[in-house]
């Protein structure tokens, strides 16, 4: 008898893998390769990291699979697991995850080279402020402000109840605001 994995339920293809048909966990690839990725590159703005983390993640993913739940969406899980491993690189590396240019702050339109150094040198400030805050701030205010994700969105992706983010949102800006005016570059920017 002959099986078709494709018309298979994802927590079928998990029992498969489980039972040694360990080709099948590219089925789980093909499925959420794109999910993945997409988590992925909102959140670190990078293509070539993205891709090189998204590897990490299925192999990740591979290693757990016995502590995948049925109970919850097989995407949840998958969604958690990348959001995590995320946290993690980051707290890890310590590093700036987003370039600065790509970060609008400010009022747009023409201006002097003066007012320009100043906008650029507030922005960088001011998201040196932003990646010192603590994670559990930091990633919501960027999934809001950066990836205009709604707070359902980000409760989805980060596996937390939308009254927890919206806490953090709130508490992270209320944070941040308050850097600023300890270094002076709060005026008009929050």
């Amino acid at each position: 008898m002959t099986r078709d994995i494709e018309k298979m339920t994802d927590y079928e293809v998990v029992q498969s893998v489980l039972k040694g048909n360990k080709d099948d966990f590219e089925e789980l690839i093909k499925r959420y390769k794109n999910l993945v990725f997409a988590v992925i590159h909102r959140m670190t703005a990078d293509y070539d990291e993205a891709n090189d983390t998204a590897q990490e993640v299925f192999i990740k993913v591979y290693k757990n699979l016995d502590k995948y739940n049925s109970e919850y969406k097989f995407s949840t899980w998958i969604i958690r697991i990348t959001t995590n491993h995320i946290i993690d690189l980051r707290r890890r590396k310590k590093q700036e995850t987003v370039p600065i240019d790509e970060i609008e702050f400010g009022i747009s339109g023409g201006g002097s080279p003066e007012d320009k150094y100043v906008k650029e040198e507030s922005s960088r400030e001011l998201f040196k402020l932003i990646e010192e805050l603590p994670e559990i701030y930091r990633v919501p205010l960027l999934l809001y402000h950066k990836d205009g994700l709604s707070y359902l969105e980000i409760a989805d992706k980060t596996n937390e109840s939308m009254s927890k983010v919206k806490n953090r949102i709130f508490r992270g800006r209320k944070l941040l605001k308050e850097n600023l005016l300890k270094e002076g570059i709060g005026n008009g920017l929050l």
